[in-house]
């Protein structure tokens, strides 16, 4: 096990496209660090930078002590593991997890101690003399992991390990990833575009957009007290409401005039301000805002998922689409009139022109 450090990470492209822009993390000792963000973000990238594959452009990569900017990827006592498993399909379970220890001359007692203890761990000892064909996706993925975990490296890198199982395994493999790394207590990255997948495993979520870190922190952290409204419509199934508002008097106002209950705000700034789904409650009658946010909306789709239900409404009078998170047999009609309260805990606000949380 060993900490990780990046230092002001750069990677300029030719054509001078800058994809990371000045990244810098400490990732503890044992830490489960998971990278998140849309595709071209710059987290694959990050990734690859660590494990050796692409060069840093200029800043600092440490494996515990030991600066790796320019020691060769087989070197750097990482394992990473693929999005495709990148087996060997000729070999059986048992060679493709030996492969890597056997090019490096270890005693064949170490190595068969090794493969027999990450098969056991995995729970694949019974899949040793298959070839991959004969492998579920989920066991192959499995079999690639465990030629990670026999190398005993100072380091595990996942890229995407996931993306190519059904729903239902992917959660499987989320849990069996999150004991494994505790089990092993061996520091982790993790990259993935699935916020889900990220809320669940990581110690610690890095959201990254354009480049640029927008947020690090644990994953409640991030979900209650999102640093932008990159980070507040990106984490969360479904997203935050977002609505752009302005200053009339001291009192919130859509930005289209329509009047907006809801505590009073000074100053002159333009505001977006935000609700999870979850944190907007139907009530009996529209209140005055002063005990928080008080909002009426027509239904336009009612959408029910097992558990609970999701509307889809819009403000009465005109306005932006408003998404609540309400209890399975809630009975509701499309067209009705709903009025919804959020308490003033619940309410994010964020500079419009910057998208930056503002506190206070």
């Amino acid at each position: 096990m060993s900490t990780i450090t990046l230092d002001t990470i750069r990677k300029v492209y030719s054509g001078n496209v800058e994809a990371v822009k000045g990244v810098s993390i400490d990732i503890a000792d044992g830490e489960f660090i998971v990278l998140v963000g849309p595709s071209g973000c710059g987290k694959s990238t990050l990734l690859r930078m660590i494990a050796g594959l692409e060069d840093v452009t200029t800043g600092e990569i440490r494996i515990g002590d030991r600066l790796i900017n320019d020691v060769d990827p087989a070197d750097r006592d990482i394992a990473m593991v693929f999005q495709n498993y990148a087996l060997y399909p000729h070999m059986s379970v048992y060679n493709n997890l030996a492969y890597g220890l056997k090019n490096r001359g270890m005693d064949k007692a170490e190595i068969d101690r090794r493969v027999k203890e990450a098969a056991r761990i995995l729970e694949i000892g019974d899949y040793l003399d298959r070839k991959p064909r004969a492998l579920s996706g989920g066991q192959r993925q499995r079999v690639a992991m465990g030629r990670a975990i026999v190398r005993e490296p100072a380091a595990f890198l996942f890229d995407e390990p996931l993306s190519n199982l059904d729903a239902k395994l992917r959660v499987q493999m989320r849990v069996e990833i999150k004991r494994l790394q505790k089990a092993l207590k061996t520091t982790s990255v993790y990259v993935t575009h699935d916020q889900l997948e990220a809320m669940t495993l990581a110690d610690r979520l890095v959201v990254l957009n354009g480049g640029n870190i927008e947020q690090i922190g644990a994953p409640i952290e991030v979900y209650d007290n999102p640093a932008s409204t990159f980070v507040a419509s990106f984490i969360g199934s479904p997203a935050m409401n977002l609505v752009d508002v302005k200053v009339d008097g001291g009192q919130l106002a859509l930005t289209n005039g329509e009047g907006l209950s809801g505590p009073n705000v000074h100053g002159e700034v333009a505001y977006k301000i935000g609700v999870r789904p979850e944190h907007l409650s139907v009530v009996d009658s529209k209140g005055d805002g002063s005990t928080g946010l008080d909002l009426e909306i027509k239904v336009n789709v009612l959408e029910p998922v097992g558990a609970e239900s999701y509307i889809y409404g819009e403000f009465v009078g005109g306005g932006p689409e408003i998404l609540i998170r309400v209890e399975s047999h809630s009975k509701y009609e499309a067209d009705e009139i709903l009025f919804l309260r959020a308490e003033p805990e619940n309410i994010h606000y964020f500079n419009a022109e910057t998208g930056r949380r503002i506190d206070g």
